[in-house]
């Protein structure tokens, strides 16, 4: 269905090819995973197969790629688009419409499709993927979860046969992205939907693919069933990273398999306490550095928040969970100052960040948003780095100091859009921390971060809680809070249902639980960074 014939594609002005190479062939009815470092190729390779790259992107494609026969070079996207359906990391930017409904129907208009089979495809889509109850709902005002879901089901709705999703997952919980993959799973396997995907968390993945393709550093590309490019793929998910701590064979790619090859590893740790995970940097909790009270935050007739009470330790890392749509990015807004707030109060030092100036709120509590480019608006990462030293009233130099011990290396003249995700997340965490803020608020920050990279950063949240400063992780990746975070809040319909350390609120959480927790569930193990240390404490 897919053919990549010595495919090699180079952007214009580039130093080398981004691929190179490429001989690859996907065959009909298979879930093809693309792996590989930020900013390695994927959306580069994605991008080849529905004729984007390079009709739209620019640069060099030399070789050949073939969809449903089609060549690429001769056919441009829109002539693909009754075979191909693309969604891209940013939902919100190929939204077209207000609505829902509407959402999922203007695809079909465009290919003519009959009013009556247009209908029908809209309901067959919307129960698919769990959405029906957001049928008229405006699109601005879905959570990002709901908005990815929503781009999907768009997608869906038109009929392709080929389907090319750019982390698909990495805006939604743990549930909702079981959710998608099994409407995905069924379209392969009972309609025999070609799907291509490039996911960064692979743990909810690698079970279902029939196929891995890494793209390596220099833009090669490797590419088999997972049984054969487990054991040797650089980027690998908890339970891969497990299997080859323990020395199985063959490598397991679900907890189900794992579990039936655990039982050993089981024994060897029972009776031991799990050994805590060592930080960077010690973390001594110390005194409220931010206490809200009976905060309540509506939109309309939604009530997004209702009557949150919730203190923040200095020195303590909060990992903030939740499905979608549960409150969690309004709640940091609330607290940082600047969002919705109809009822309550903070209190940060003596004073709420809502009701003083924005450059004094910015001392007080730091928000690095989901989409971090949103708060980089000038040409040069020098110049935001020198303007959030002015905005601050710090010594010139403060915010890149932060920058070079966050991300070492960017040059003061890059372009903050030519970035990679891991360097733009440090560049706004500089920004925000130019203020020195005793409260660090961040809202989905490993969304297209691989594991590489959620290792670094991991190690800036280390030195922050480190330095005495309340840090609150917002996210969907469980297998990061087992990582990072001392304490876990639990929001559902606005509310806190769960809060306490974290092995306690997500070791047994069906939802939540990290893979190596359900792997060798019940023994209190979160990561495999705590397996090794309990290995080698055994005798």
């Amino acid at each position: 269905m897919i053919e990549f014939h010595q495919v090699s594609f180079v952007y214009s002005e580039a130093p080398g090819p981004t691929l190179r190479g490429v001989e690859l062939r996907i065959e009909e009815g298979e879930m093809a995973l693309v792996v590989g470092p930020t900013g390695a190729g994927k959306s580069t390779l994605l991008g080849a197969v529905n004729g984007l790259v390079p009709h739209f992107s620019g640069g060099r494609l030399s070789g050949r790629v073939l969809v449903g026969g089609r060549d690429t070079r001769t056919h441009r996207p829109r002539e693909l688009a009754d075979l191909v359906g693309v969604v891209g990391q940013d939902p919100l930017a190929g939204f077209v419409t207000d609505t829902v409904e509407e959402e999922l129907a203007y695809a079909m208009e465009q290919l003519a499709v009959p009013p009556d089979t247009m209908r029908k495809r809209v309901e067959e889509t919307l129960d698919l993927l769990s959405i029906a109850e957001l049928r008229g709902r405006a699109l601005a005002d879905l959570s990002g979860g709901q908005c990815q879901r929503v781009a999907i089901a768009a997608v869906l709705a038109a009929g392709p046969r080929v389907l090319v999703l750019d982390e698909p997952t990495s805006a939604l919980d743990p549930t909702a992205a079981e959710e998608v993959l099994a409407a995905l799973t069924r379209l392969v396997h009972d309609l025999g939907v070609t799907v291509l995907l490039a996911e960064h968390r692979l743990e909810r993945v690698v079970q279902y693919a029939d196929r891995l393709i890494e793209i390596g550093p220099d833009g090669t590309v490797t590419a088999g069933p997972p049984s054969t490019m487990l054991p040797v793929v650089k980027l690998a998910p908890p339970v891969v990273g497990l299997g080859r701590l323990a020395g199985w064979t063959p490598l397991a790619a679900s907890v189900r398999d794992a579990r039936r090859q655990a039982g050993s590893l089981r024994r060897r740790l029972e009776g031991r306490p799990a050994p805590p995970l060592p930080h960077l940097f010690a973390r001594r909790q110390g005194p409220e550095a931010l206490r809200a009270r009976r905060l309540v935050v509506r939109y309309g007739p939604l009530v997004a928040i209702a009557g949150v009470d919730i203190s923040l330790a200095a020195g303590q890392v909060t990992g903030l969970m939740g499905r979608n749509g549960s409150g969690k990015s309004s709640l940091l807004w609330a607290l940082q100052g600047s969002g919705e707030r109809q009822g309550g109060s903070v209190e940060v030092r003596g004073l709420d960040p809502g009701k003083v100036p924005p450059s004094r709120a910015r001392r007080l509590v730091g928000l690095v948003p989901q989409s971090p480019s949103d708060l980089l608006y000038l040409t040069t990462v020098g110049a935001e780095c020198d303007q959030a030293d002015r905005e601050s009233g710090e010594p010139a130099g403060t915010a890149a100091a932060l920058l070079e011990r966050l991300a070492p290396g960017v040059a003061p003249e890059t372009h903050p859009r030519d970035l990679s995700e891991g360097q733009r997340l440090a560049l706004v965490i500089a920004v925000q921390l130019a203020a020195a803020p005793p409260v660090v608020l961040l809202d989905e920050p490993t969304r297209g971060l691989d594991y590489r990279a959620k290792r670094a950063l991991l190690g800036i949240i280390d030195a922050l809680a480190g330095e005495g400063r309340a840090v609150v992780v917002a996210t969907h990746d469980v297998e990061f809070v087992a990582a990072s975070a001392d304490r876990v809040v639990v929001l559902a319909a606005g509310e806190v249902v769960a809060d306490g350390p974290t092995e306690q609120v997500i070791g047994a959480s069906p939802a939540f639980a990290p893979q190596v927790a359900k792997i060798l569930a019940p023994l209190p193990y979160l990561t495999v960074d705590q397996v090794a240390l309990g290995l080698e404490a055994t005798p």
